[in-house]
């Protein structure tokens, strides 16, 4: 068994790491900024070291320094979170040449999912549907637009080393294609330095749906279940849950084979996500996968009764996976709302800042995975997210109910947050009767009157 291990990464999903780690008896070094010196999973855990200043890329991106904590402390293993270098296949690989156990699949998988021209290759080989698009990347402009016209608008262009919406563009005809292939290019070079670019057919409309893999280094490979993550804004999610509102029992267990052949053609191991878009028909298609553990992996432990960073742990220690596919059921629906550091009056600027005043909610059935304190300063050099708010419960209904009463409880001030916005959708009839698409907040801010998520609380 792991004894020891770095946490290569900030915020809630370090603090979660400290928490699996303790349970299993595992000692814990935090890597911290001079911004996160107060952070609660420096305070938490075992051990903690500096790394660097506040920016990102002096600090939580240099591998080098790291690594150097790493050996300084002793620790024979890495969880790199999600974000980061979590992705990173030279990172994975510099862990594996150091002898320190990366926990994530091998370097070789990262390379090649995190490729997405690649990625899809893989998978469709192994039957699993993909979307229409380009045959790999696509370099030359002319080459591009003739390339769309063949798919056939509307069409997405997508940065093959991408991520997170970003170096991502629609285009909707001929006319609107040169400037949105440069406005991605640009994107992507800056983002990842790498401005190759991919052409799909965009669906419109569609659902997001994603299934969690779970594999271990004997060749065992289970699924557990989906999330829907449909509610998003500019390919940020804001609002997951499982199980869906729109799949059956037929399409999930369709999807879920698909999933779990995708993973082992990548000869996956440890704990990833297959992404997908689903049509109103049910027609299902590969985006993407996540070689990492998600942001929103609450909403499947909450929804399974499984804890994924334990798992994560353990199969990185060589153990067999603790489930089979027969054990796993969503037994619960569970709902996540991820509650940022912005203005939804503003167009959603981030809101740094101190927080004066900070009351979590809790009671049955509710989850906060926050690093956040009162007196707790949030940064603006990192991603505005402070909390991820789960609730859950026998049926869809009892976990909205709870969601708006946990909303309802949350007092934040000093900073703006999205309480309000999130606590509005709660409500909206189009979002509880399970109809939202990848277009639904769109939609929802068109038509909704302001005042429902402007509003603040009462001081």
């Amino acid at each position: 068994m792991i004894r020891k291990i770095l946490i290569a990464n900030r915020g809630e999903i370090a603090l979660r790491i400290v928490r699996a780690c303790r349970e299993l008896g595992i000692r814990t070094l935090a890597v911290y900024s001079e911004a996160d010196e107060q952070s609660l999973h420096v305070q938490l855990a075992d051990e903690a070291i500096c790394i660097g200043p506040a920016p990102s890329n002096e600090s939580y991106l240099r591998a080098d320094r790291i690594l150097s904590a790493a050996e300084l402390a002793d620790v024979d293993a890495i969880h790199p979170g999600y974000g980061f270098l979590s992705e990173n296949a030279e990172f994975a690989e510099q862990c594996e040449s150091c002898d320190i156990t990366f926990i994530g699949p091998k370097s070789e998988t990262i390379r090649q999912m995190g490729h997405k021209a690649r990625a899809r290759e893989t998978v469709s080989k192994a039957g699993v549907p993909i979307i229409p698009g380009s045959d790999g990347p696509v370099d030359d402009e002319k080459v591009a637009i003739k390339t769309a016209q063949k798919i056939g608008f509307p069409v997405i262009i997508k940065a093959v080393a991408g991520g997170g919406g970003r170096g991502m563009r629609i285009a909707h005809n001929a006319a609107t294609f040169a400037k949105e292939f440069q406005s991605a290019r640009l994107e992507a070079e800056k983002a990842f330095g790498d401005g190759s670019l991919y052409i799909e057919k965009y669906l419109e409309n569609p659902r997001h749906i994603e299934f969690q893999i779970l594999a271990d280094q004997h060749g065992n490979t289970i699924h557990l279940g989906e999330r829907d993550c449909s509610v998003q804004r500019r390919h940020q999610k804001v609002i997951e849950e499982s199980p869906s509102p729109f799949l059956d029992k037929s399409l999930r267990n369709r999807m879920g084979k698909a999933a779990i052949k995708a993973a082992l053609a990548a000869d996956y191991v440890n704990a990833g996500t297959i992404e997908f878009l689903v049509d109103a028909k049910g027609n299902f298609y590969f985006i993407e996968m996540n070689t990492r553990i998600q942001v929103e992996h609450g909403v499947t432990e909450e929804a399974t009764g499984i804890d994924l960073i334990k798992e994560q742990i353990q199969i990185a220690s060589g153990s067999r996976l603790s489930y089979s596919q027969k054990d796993i059921s969503l037994s619960k629906h569970a709902i996540e709302c991820r509650i940022c550091a912005e203005n939804p009056a503003k167009g959603f600027i981030p809101s740094p800042g101190t927080i004066d005043l900070y009351y979590a909610p809790g009671g049955h059935g509710v989850r906060v995975d926050s690093h956040v304190y009162g007196g707790y300063t949030v940064s603006p050099h990192y991603d505005s997210m402070i909390c991820k708010l789960i609730t859950y419960g026998r049926t869809r209904k009892i976990a909205l109910d709870r969601m708006y009463r946990a909303l309802s409880e949350y007092l934040i001030r000093g900073i703006d947050t999205n309480v309000e916005f999130v606590k509005a959708v709660i409500l909206d009839p189009a979002f509880r009767q399970g109809e939202a698409t990848t277009s639904y907040v769109e939609e929802f801010l068109a038509r909704a009157p302001k005042e429902l998520f402007e509003k603040k609380p009462k001081e």
